[in-house]
């Protein structure tokens, strides 16, 4: 059996999954991957079964209705880690990440990260077809969350990722409070509070070419007052710790 799980989410991304899946089993012929869709009107899953059908590396998770991002990966973590796997890749279904990049992610992972994130805002990371703006909310984001929650991570918000399933297992998943985009801050963000080793590979990433993105100006507002909470929290933790010592 393989030991790398890839996670698709998918809501409404009939235009680009097709392609999606059959650049990630070309880069990772030797992986397995499983589409997770929430119900998507769009046929979206219907063309995932027909994949699976086709692929037996391939399999579909059909959920009832759009549950969140947050949800659908924790979905397939818990999949992951049920079958044995020893590494969860993480990837969008849109095209914005390249799937041959995740080799060489993978290898990190194997040598020994807990998280390896392909990363926009390190040195040979870029964003293509991103208007000015979008990169601006993008970076900005980032540079609070690091401060807000003391992170070293360059890119915390990113969705291009491996986890060694070990690392995901110190985690119960209904301890996990975000459901939205915000996920990736929170999972990242607990990972490295830790102490666990994680690692940023420099990807670039490209706009998508089909369909909408689903990124609106309430799931920013979710990712800053989630992240001032958890912010503040952690230094009020912080001096109440001398006190009770």
């Amino acid at each position: 059996m393989a030991d790398l799980l890839v996670l698709v989410p998918t809501y409404n991304e009939v235009e680009s999954i097709a392609d999606l899946l059959a650049r990630v089993r070309a880069a990772l012929p030797d992986a397995d991957v499983l589409v997770i869709d929430d119900g998507s009107p769009d046929g979206t899953g219907e063309l995932a079964d027909a994949a699976a059908a086709a692929d037996p590396a391939i399999s579909v998770l059909h959920r009832t209705a759009k549950d969140g991002l947050g949800r659908a990966y924790l979905a397939g973590f818990a999949r992951a880690r049920e079958l044995g796997y020893g590494f969860a890749a993480e990837i969008d279904a849109d095209g914005s990440h390249d799937p041959a990049e995740l080799p060489a992610m993978v290898a990190l992972a194997r040598a020994g990260a807990d998280l390896v994130i392909g990363s926009r805002w390190v040195p040979g990371g870029a964003v293509r077809n991103w208007p000015w703006l979008r990169q601006a909310i993008s970076r900005g984001g980032n540079a609070y969350a690091r401060v807000a929650l003391r992170s070293d991570i360059r890119d915390i918000t990113a969705g291009f990722r491996v986890f060694r399933t070990s690392a995901l297992s110190r985690f119960d998943a209904t301890t996990v409070s975000s459901q939205g985009y915000c996920f990736q801050v929170e999972m990242a963000w607990r990972i490295e509070k830790s102490g666990l080793t994680v690692v940023e590979h420099p990807i670039t990433f490209v706009e998508r070419a089909h369909g909408r993105s689903k990124m609106h100006m309430g799931i920013v507002a979710e990712a800053l007052w989630r992240v001032t909470l958890w912010g503040l929290a952690e230094r009020l933790q912080a001096a109440e710790r001398p006190r009770r010592s």
